[in-house]
């Protein structure tokens, strides 16, 4: 089975190019940050940079709503390959081709002090100051605990 699940966030925008011919597909590439769980000299936090690709939907989402530093969840598959370059040298890739990404945290999360809104274009609930959410008054009556 070939399946990855990575978190991190976006060392740069995604780059978008578009397929040529008649249906033109989106295709994102962007570079993940994922911090190692351990490191060996303790002092510093280290991470590992790893290049993802994003087609058609899922690269139009990427160009829309994904920006350097954004923190996101990916799933998707190692992909492997190959090509030589201009100087005649093989060069090998890898890439995790993104099959769905999702946020990970609340645009107040990433430092922005509005509220954001959820890819659909419905707002975001603001959090209080002590990371909870907001619930109005008068609405316990429709809770389904106490």
């Amino acid at each position: 089975m070939n399946r990855v699940i990575l978190i991190g966030r976006l060392t740069r925008d995604p780059e978008v190019r578009y397929s040529q011919g008649e249906n033109a597909m989106a295709v994102a590439r962007y570079t993940l940050a994922v911090d190692r769980r351990f490191n060996r000299n303790n002092d510093e936090q280290t991470a590992d940079f790893i290049n993802c690709v994003a087609f058609g939907r899922t690269g139009e989402f990427a160009e829309r709503y994904l920006h350097k530093g954004t923190k996101i969840a990916v799933t998707g598959r190692i992909q492997t390959g190959s090509y030589t370059n201009k100087d005649g040298v093989r060069v090998y890739t890898t890439d995790v081709v993104v099959e769905d990404h999702e946020f990970v945290e609340s645009k107040n999360g990433s430092g922005s002090s509005e509220g954001g809104y959820t890819p659909a274009g419905r707002p975001e609930p603001a959090a209080a100051g002590d990371g909870f959410m907001n619930i109005p008054d008068g609405i316990d009556e429709e809770l389904p605990f106490n």
